[in-house]
């Protein structure tokens, strides 16, 4: 490549220029993905020092079927190549890992040179060097001095504004639904803030969080103190805490003409008067927004996903067990560039929760690492959709003593189901049951669950005991009744 990094346009020129069998690394990105520009700019260095190797660049989104194939979810996010196969991947934004990695792959720069220093973890020339020390700039040289001079500048950023919100993106144009609230609800409250953003400083966002000991953002500070996030900033908005907080801290507040605009709007968070759509198409737009109470704005359906973004969010949405509506942009242009504007979020997909927009894929990752989409779920009264198995365990679970037969105890409408109800009340036993008779699902799914085929079936705290033969021998015996109450 001779120190170039190739942009690659579609899954045959990777194809080819992979089983060429040189070391190659391949870079996935995103125009809207700050992190992914920076690393970029290491990356373009690296193709400078290490001109035997291919550097390849594919813009993750607009190449759905090179991203499904190396399962990319979230970028940046780097694959490295040998003798044509893949050996090493890298996710995130980490100078130092991605130039070591490289070093691996295509070895060293001149043979018998030494490494880079140690204390910067990479095997890389002097001009990455000095790109990554730029990324690191402002700190000192022991990991003490780092973390001071950090918390220095957070200080200072805190205190840069007598209201100062670190959100995910810019007031005019948020990168995710919580970002958008917060600044939503200052400006109604005709507040005067300050903002950063924290998408676009990596050490500032992994830094804050340490610093106020909370893992999420947006984050909201008045005279530099912590007031929450959110959850808080929305709770302390609609009890008229908000105000009063800020008067105390000596924060005038006025209405201004913008708070007043938006009052008389279209009200509803993030939606001006001034995106230029028609009438027609923003009626559609929220129609379709507010089609689900979780609503998916994606790549392709949910079980034939057209891009590792996509796919990655409906991964996400399922582990949480939850039902979700989904429309296909792909399908109708009109909608999927209307949305972009609409939302003011430029790539897709875009997950909603009871109309409000939730972000993108890297969103919603953060948020279910954290546990917040799970809270988030909970407070918008969204419950878990329970499957069959749960549903099973917990029917099982509902008594101690559990029967699953035919018919109730009072009718049973089978002879074995009459003779293990007769033999536990005999024995004085109390007991729930469940007629399989009843829902044909759980009929059938009780028997894989137990690989048990027939039934009754006779469960003590959540074990099965077995059918109409075990529970009559047990009796017969004289052990019913001890083995239902150990």
């Amino acid at each position: 490549m001779g120190g170039s990094v190739k942009e690659v346009r579609s899954k045959q020129e990777l194809d080819a220029a992979v089983a060429a069998g040189a070391p190659a690394a391949l870079h996935f990105w995103a125009s809207w993905c700050d992190a992914s520009k920076h690393m970029d700019k290491v990356f373009s260095q690296l193709a400078i020092d290490f001109p035997l190797a291919n550097f390849l660049r594919v813009e993750a989104e607009e190449q759905p079927e090179i991203s499904e194939a190396y399962a990319v979810s979230a970028v940046p996010y780097f694959v490295f190549f040998k003798d044509g196969k893949v050996i090493d991947t890298l996710e995130g934004a980490n100078p130092s890992s991605l130039a070591n990695k490289v070093a691996k792959v295509a070895g060293p720069i001149n043979p018998g040179a030494p490494a880079a220093p140690a204390s910067l973890g990479m095997a890389a020339g002097p001009a990455v060097l000095e790109t990554v020390q730029e990324f690191a700039r402002g700190n000192g040289s022991s990991q003490v001095q780092q973390q001071g001079a950090l918390e220095v500048r957070l200080q200072q950023l805190i205190n840069s504004q007598p209201v100062m919100l670190f959100m995910k993106g810019s007031p005019e144009a948020t990168k995710c639904g919580f970002s958008q609230i917060v600044v939503d609800i200052l400006k109604k409250e005709g507040i005067k803030f300050g903002t950063f953003d924290i998408l676009s400083d990596a050490e500032v966002r992994d830094g804050l969080k340490k610093f106020s000991n909370w893992p999420t953002f947006p984050q909201l500070y008045s005279r530099g103190e912590l007031l929450g996030g959110c959850e808080i900033a929305t709770a302390m908005h609609n009890s008229g805490e908000l105000k009063e907080v800020l008067k105390d801290h000596g924060i005038s507040i006025a209405a201004s003409d913008e708070a007043t605009n938006e009052k008389t709007g279209s009200g509803e968070a993030g939606i001006t008067e001034s995106t230029g759509l028609s009438s027609a198409l923003t009626s559609r737009l929220e129609s379709l927004i507010n089609s689900g109470p979780v609503m998916l704005f994606m790549k392709g359906k949910p079980d034939e996903p057209k891009c590792g973004f996509s796919r990655k969010v409906v991964e996400i949405l399922r582990q949480e067990k939850v039902e979700f509506e989904s429309f296909d942009i792909l399908s109708d242009d009109e909608v999927r560039q209307g949305l972009k504007v609409h939302s003011n979020w430029s790539s897709y997909p875009q997950l909603y929760i009871k109309g409000e927009l939730i972000g993108g894929s890297d969103i919603v990752l953060e948020m279910q690492k954290s546990g917040q989409l799970e809270k988030v779920l909970l407070e918008k009264g969204i419950v878990q959709k329970e499957n069959l198995e749960d549903r099973i365990r917990k029917l099982i679970s509902s008594s101690p003593v559990m029967l699953f037969m035919k018919g109730n105890p009072d009718a049973p409408r089978c002879g074995f189901s009459s003779k293990v109800v007769n033999a536990l009340k005999e024995e004085g036993i109390a007991f729930g049951s469940f007629d399989i008779l009843t829902e044909e699902e759980v009929r059938q799914g009780v028997k894989t669950f137990s690989n048990w085929p027939t039934y009754p079936q006779l469960y003590y705290k959540g074990e099965l005991i077995g059918g109409c033969d075990i529970v009559m021998d047990l009796k017969n015996g004289g052990e019913l009744k001890a083995t239902l109450s150990e």
